[in-house]
């Protein structure tokens, strides 16, 4: 790849700057292009905007920006997105620093930051060099998602759309679901939840040992699709089901892995109202440490999803005590050994917790490990 140093005033590159959405950002008199497909959204925070701001108004260094130089004379970034767009963005008053806008600036200040010169590598290239030097490069402190780098390499018409849906600042997918699902729609966090979901729906990447095969596969099945409907569709069908199966909200229910449920039971019907009656118990059980595994358990039945408090060693040390270190059950069968070292013991709930037994000491037995586990497969 082929590198050169340039020095490009600020006002150089905020010429001709606009925001065009969908089709990117661009400055330098139209001829960069300071939002590739590939790259992130605006993701820096109002302290960082405005440092960027502070150091040029101070003369200070900016780091070195990275623009890939195309065959046809126009540029991208590749890296310096955040720093451009803040500048960019200041010198066009699209915000204020300490209530001042650029507009009302003084003379010689607006001058000091028009005037104010980047150092920019000029990189060309071909495309895997492009993307290559995409994932090595980052901005210092804003290290990039897995899904912001699976964009660079699958970038085309479906993401172009499925970014218009999922990756934008009160998007369709974050208004639908900020409740139920965790992350940023500018870091690409819901659309990659919901690639998650659709591709272990679809089985893909199975025959992979990458994590994120089923994500990657996907992607690039349907990279020169002409939308991302089948995966919005998707999405929205899996939300709605959630809404209609647990008809009262709670905060646990965010952050669950609702794609596999939807898969599981999506054409099972439920009694919902008996449905909320068991969650609502549950998590009124101070035996169930994990609530959010209540969603699942009412489903699968699993009782290891509730992560049922576990005896203490006082209550245990009690109930040995009480027994005298003899396992009952190695008594009953009349055992040569039935007497054991407290170690050597584990706690067992007389009735079990799914038939209503609490994890108090009066419900407790002490067993040899063998019974136990042997009580426990049963």
């Amino acid at each position: 790849m082929k590198i050169e140093l340039h020095e490009i005033t600020v006002a150089e590159i905020s010429k001709g700057f606009a925001d065009n959405d969908e089709e990117g950002v661009v400055g330098y008199d139209g001829k960069l292009n300071i939002r590739p497909k590939y790259q992130r959204e605006f993701v820096y925070d109002n302290e960082k905007r405005d440092a960027v701001i502070d150091t040029i108004m101070k003369g200070f260094p900016l780091n070195v920006m990275y623009w890939v130089k195309n065959e046809d004379g126009s540029f991208e970034v590749l890296d310096g997105q955040q720093r451009t767009l803040s500048f960019c963005k200041y010198v066009n008053n699209k915000f204020s620093i300490k209530s001042n806008k650029f507009q009302n600036l003084t003379e010689p200040a607006q001058k000091r930051i028009l005037k104010y010169k980047v150092l920019v590598y000029f990189c060309e290239g071909d495309e895997d060099e492009k993307l290559a030097w995409f994932r090595i490069i980052n901005i210092a402190g804003e290290r990039l998602t897995e899904q912001e780098l699976r964009n660079a390499t699958y970038t085309g018409t479906w993401l172009t759309h499925a970014k218009s849906i999922f990756s934008k600042t009160n998007c369709a997918a974050y208004l639908l679901a900020k409740d139920y699902v965790n992350g940023s729609p500018i870091r690409q966090e819901i659309l990659e939840t919901a690639l998650d979901w659709m591709g272990k729906s679809l089985h893909l990447g199975q025959e992979s040992r990458e994590p994120d095969a089923h994500i990657k596969d996907y992607m690039a099945i349907h990279q020169h699709d002409p939308n991302a409907n089948e995966l919005w569709t998707y999405f929205r069908n899996v939300i709605e089901w959630v809404k209609l199966t647990f008809i009262k909200y709670r905060k646990e229910m965010k952050g669950i892995h609702w794609g596999a449920l939807y898969d599981e039971f999506r054409e099972r019907t439920f009694d919902t109202a008996k449905l909320e009656e068991r969650i609502a118990a549950l998590m009124a059980d101070d035996d169930v440490t994990n609530k959010k595994g209540i969603y699942p358990y009412v489903l699968m039945g699993k009782e290891k999803l509730l992560n049922i408090r576990a005896f203490t060693e006082s209550q245990k040390r009690q109930a040995y005590e009480r027994q005298g270190g003899v396992c009952p059950f190695c008594e009953q069968e009349h055992r040569e050994k039935t007497h054991y070292e407290f170690g050597e013991m584990e706690g067992d709930h007389i009735t079990p917790w799914c038939e209503g037994g609490k994890t108090s000491v009066e419900n407790l037995q002490m067993l040899c490990k063998e019974h136990n586990r042997l009580k426990s497969s049963r």
